[in-house]
C-alpha cells in the first residue's frame, strides 16, 4: 500500500547495506533527526559519525529518522499514525533521546513539522517525564535563542567529546533523577552543555535586556583527531544522495581567518589528522562500501599540510580501484596543476567572494588578482573546461564598482581558457552569488543586513552584465536570505513567531518551492514581533542573545578585526602568524608567538 501512495519509498524502509545491527537489549534509545529528507541527512557527514560512535557504546541503540516528504506526511495523517526511526520502526515518543542536527536556519520549521508528526509538544515545558529528551547539536547552535524553547538540552562543540558522556549520564541517572534534576546535574558536570531553562533572557525589539546563565558555557572540542572516532565504514543508501560518496575528513577548522566566515571562527583551532590515519580511513572506506567516488573533505582542503603526499598515497584507489577524487573547498591559492593531473578529480570551485582586491581585503580572504589567474590558468592547462565561482553581495563597504568587478572577473576568466586550453571543449563558468548573512561569531556579527531595494539593484545588473552563453549566473532569492539573516541574530521571542509560521503553512523552508514568505510575515504580526528589527545593525556594546557562550575566540579579536576590515587591512592566517584570537592562552594556537 505505502509503495502505491508516495515517491521515493526507500527513504522510509531501511535495510541499507551497512547499518550496524540493531541492539535488542540496549538500556538507552536514542534517535538521530534531521529536520530535512533523507537524501540530504544522509549526505552530512557529522550524522554518519555520531550514528555510529553511538552504536558502538554497547548500552545505546541509535536509530534514524528525517523529515518525511510532503506525500509520506499526509499518508501518516491519514492513516492517524505516528513518525517512527527507520530502523525498528519505533514511534520517535517512546525513544528516550531524540537528537536534533541543526544545519542550517531555514530548516527549523522542519523540527515542529517532525515533532508534529511525532505527536510530541513542541515546548520543553510543555514535555512531561513520559516524554523524549530532546537534545539540540549542529553549527546552529552558536545561537540557538529562536529554537531554544524546543530542546532540554544544547549540545555546544563537536559532538565526539560529549554526546557520548551526556548518553552514558542519561543511562546512568535514568530513573533516579527527574528530568529536573538530570538537566541540572549535566549542566553543572558537563563541559559544553547548555540547558535554555536554566537561563534567564529578556528582550525588548531584538534588543537583549537582561541576560542572566548560571556560568558560560564552553564550547568543547576534540583536541586530537588521529583518536578522535571516524568509522571505517558508512551506509550505502538504496537511492542516490545529494553528496553520493565516500568521505574522508581531513582535518577540522580553517586558518585563514575570513571575516564574514562562521565556520571558521567556531571550529578553530586547525586539527589535522595524520597522513598514515587518513590514509587509512579513505582506504576502509573504499574498501567497506565500495563507492567510485571519494570526496577529501575541510572547510579548505587545498591547506592540509601534506595533501600532495595523500594524493600519492591514493593513487591505488584511483587506479586499480577507478575512484575518482573530489577536492571541495579549495583556496585559489593553494591550486596547483599536479592534484588534477591522473587524479580523475571530478569537480573544482573556487571561491573568490567579492570581485574587486579592495572587497577582498576587507573581508580578508588573503588572495590576490595575480592568485586568482594563475589558479586557473593552470586548471585551463590541465584540461579543466568547467569552473564554478562563488562571490557574496551585501558585504559591508560593497559598492557598485565591486559588483562590476565580479562581472569582470568571469570575463577575465573565459579569455584567459580560450588562451590556455588544452583541448576544442567550450568553458562553461558557472557564476554563483549569495547575499551575505551577519553571523554570530564572526567580525561581521554586528552589521546590518542588506536592503531588498540594494540587493535587487545588484542582481538586475549582474544579469544584465552576464549575458553570455558561456557564463551562468545564479543567486539566492532575497526573501529566503532575508528570513535565515532573520533567525541567524535572533532571540527567543522567534520561537512563537516560529510555530505560528509553522501553523500558517512554513516548512521545508530551505527548499524554494516550499518557502512561504507569507506564512512568517503573517507570523510576525500574529506575534508583535518586528522583523525588520532583526536585520539592523547591532551595537558594539550591546548584549547579544549569544553572550552565554565561550567559543574560544573574545570580543576584543573580533572587534579589532571588524575595525581592520573598515580600514581594508588584511590579517595573515593563523598557520602563518598567530593573531591573538583567544584559543593561544589555552595553549590550542599552534603558530609560535
Amino acid at each position: 500500500m505505502l509503495f502505491n501512495q508516495i515517491q521515493k519509498p526507500s527513504r522510509y524502509v531501511g535495510g541499507e547495506y551497512g547499518v550496524p545491527e540493531m541492539k535488542a537489549d540496549a538500556t538507552t534509545t536514542f534517535c538521530m533527526c534531521f529536520p530535512d529528507t533523507y537524501e540530504v541527512g544522509m549526505s552530512n557527514l557529522g550524522i554518519r559519525i555520531l550514528y555510529y560512535m553511538l552504536n558502538d557504546l554497547p548500552f545505546v541503540r541509535c536509530e534514524r529518522c528525517f523529515a518525511p516528504w510532503p506525500d509520506y506526511a499526509e499518508y501518516l495523517r491519514q492513516n492517524k499514525l505516528e513518525l517512527t526511526s527507520i530502523e525498528t520502526k519505533l514511534p520517535l515518543k517512546n525513544f528516550d533521546i531524540l537528537g536534533f542536527s541543526l544545519q542550517y536556519e531555514l530548516s527549523y520549521s522542519n523540527i515542529l513539522y517532525m515533532l508534529d508528526l511525532a505527536g510530541i509538544p513542541f515546548k520543553a515545558k510543555d514535555r512531561d517525564e513520559s516524554m523524549p529528551l530532546l537534545i539540540a547539536g549542529g553549527p546552529c547552535v552558536v545561537n540557538v535563542e529562536p529554537v531554544a524553547d524546543l530542546f532540554d538540552v544544547v549540545n555546544v562543540g563537536e559532538g565526539e567529546e560529549m554526546l557520548k558522556n551526556i548518553v552514558k549520564a542519561y543511562d546512568e541517572c535514568k530513573g533516579k533523577m527527574s528530568r529536573k534534576e538530570f538537566l541540572k546535574y549535566i549542566s553543572d558536570n558537563i563541559e559544553g552543555v547548555y540547558v535554555p531553562s536554566l537561563v534567564n533572557i529578556e528582550t525588548e525589539n531584538s534588543v537583549v535586556k537582561k541576560l542572566e546563565a548560571p556560568h558560560k558555557v564552553k564550547r568543547v572540542f576534540v583536541r586530537d583527531m588521529d583518536k578522535a572516532f571516524f568509522p571505517d565504514r558508512a551506509i550505502v543508501s538504496n537511492i542516490e544522495l545529494v553528496h553520493d560518496r565516500a568521505v574522508a575528513e581531513l582535518f577540522r577548522g580553517c586558518s585563514n581567518g575570513c571575516r564574514f566566515c562562521q565556520a571558521g571562527f567556531i571550529y578553530r583551532p586547525v586539527r589535522e589528522r595524520s597522513l598514515d590515519r587518513i590514509t587509512e580511513i579513505c582506504t576502509n572506506l573504499i574498501k567497506n562500501t565500495g563507492y567510485d567516488e571519494l570526496s577529501l573533505n575541510s572547510l579548505s582542503t587545498g591547506d592540509y599540510t601534506n595533501l600532495k603526499g595523500l594524493i600519492k598515497n591514493l593513487q591505488p584507489l584511483v587506479k586499480d580501484k577507478n575512484v575518482k577524487l573530489a577536492l571541495p573547498s579549495l583556496r585559489l591559492d593553494t591550486f596547483e596543476g599536479e592534484f588534477a593531473q591522473n587524479n580523475r578529480l571530478s569537480s573544482l570551485t573556487f571561491a573568490p567572494e567579492a570581485g574587486t582586491q579592495r572587497l577582498r581585503n576587507v573581508i580578508n580572504k588573503n588572495i590576490t588578482q595575480e592568485d586568482i589567474i594563475s589558479s586557473v590558468t593552470t586548471a585551463f592547462e590541465n584540461g579543466f573546461s568547467t569552473v564554478k565561482l562563488y562571490f557574496m553581495m551585501g558585504l559591508p563597504t560593497e559598492t557598485m564598482e565591486d559588483i562590476d568587478g565580479i562581472c569582470e572577473l568571469a570575463y577575465e576568466i573565459k579569455r584567459l581558457f580560450y588562451k590556455h586550453r588544452t583541448n576544442k571543449k567550450d568553458i562553461k563558468i558557472n557564476v554563483s552569488v549569495a547575499t551575505f548573512i551577519p553571523k554570530p561569531h564572526t567580525p561581521f556579527q554586528w552589521e546590518a543586513f542588506d536592503s531588498e531595494e540594494n540587493v535587487t539593484k545588484k542582481q538586475n545588473y549582474m544579469r544584465s552584465k552576464l549575458k553570455n552563453k558561456n557564463i551562468s549566473l545564479s543567486y539566492h532569492d532575497y526573501r529566503c536570505s532575508q528570513m535565515e539573516a532573520v533567525f541567524a541574530r535572533g532571540d527567543r521571542d522567534l520561537c512563537d513567531v516560529l510555530i505560528h509560521a509553522y501553523k500558517n503553512g512554513a516548512f521545508f523552508d530551505g527548499w524554494t518551492e516550499f518557502f512561504n514568505y507569507e506564512a512568517y510575515k503573517k507570523a510576525f504580526e500574529e506575534c508583535k514581533v518586528d522583523m525588520l528589527s532583526y536585520l539592523r545593525e547591532r551595537s558594539e556594546d550591546e548584549i547579544l542573545p549569544w553572550n552565554y557562550l565561550d567559543m574560544g575566540v573574545t570580543k576584543q579579536f573580533l572587534l579589532r578585526e571588524r575595525h581592520k576590515a573598515y580600514n581594508g587591512e588584511c590579517t595573515l592566517g593563523c598557520n602563518k602568524k598567530c593573531s591573538g584570537c583567544g584559543l593561544q592562552k589555552e595553549g590550542l594556537c599552534h603558530v609560535n608567538h
